[in-house]
């Protein structure tokens, strides 16, 4: 009967907590490497799970997994800017416009995930958990333990350090 719960809740959504796993470590390897740890304690937590929004529930675990595991694993000099292709799954570019397009969109992607990689800590959490993943205020709001309000600050503050930073680049001569 787990098992089958298990299946039903945490299967599912595999891919978002791989997604934010690799946004918070910086890489496909550590996150996966993350995404077994939590799988483990979803599996023994599944019991506890009271129903709710599975996917939140999942990719909470997730975060504090991802943290727990960079804890233990990075010294705190390293910083990770990360597997930058994370965008491409969520907006592939369109090349019926041509082969020029298609490297417009490609490098514009790279920007933007070099931009978002660049977020500090707490900011980069929340646009990937609200513009990467769709999760609610609320849903963010209780995964972090912080205020609503504080959720929608951080979203607004790093929406627009993303901006400053994708703008600035774009003034740039080349």
């Amino acid at each position: 009967m787990l098992a089958a719960r298990f299946a039903e809740v945490v299967l599912p959504h595999l891919s978002d907590a791989l997604s934010l796993a690799r946004w918070l470590t910086g890489n496909a390897a550590d996150a996966e490497d993350v995404v077994q740890e939590a799988c483990l304690k979803a599996h023994a937590g599944i019991a506890g799970f009271a129903g709710g929004n599975p996917r939140a529930w999942l990719l909470a675990i997730v975060r504090n997994a991802s943290y727990t595991w960079m804890a233990r694993n990075r010294p705190r000099a390293v910083v990770a800017v990360g597997d930058l292709a994370d965008l491409d799954d969520v907006s592939p570019p369109d090349s019926s416009d041509g082969p020029e397009a298609a490297l417009i969109a490609k490098a514009n992607s790279a920007a933007i995930e070099a931009a978002i990689a660049r977020l500090p800590d707490a900011f980069r959490e929340t646009l990937v958990l609200r513009d990467i993943n769709g999760l609610s205020y609320r849903e963010i709001a209780t995964m972090l333990g912080v205020p609503q309000g504080t959720v929608m600050s951080r979203l607004a503050r790093a929406r627009s350090l993303l901006m400053t930073d994708i703008g600035g680049r774009h003034d740039e001569p080349a």
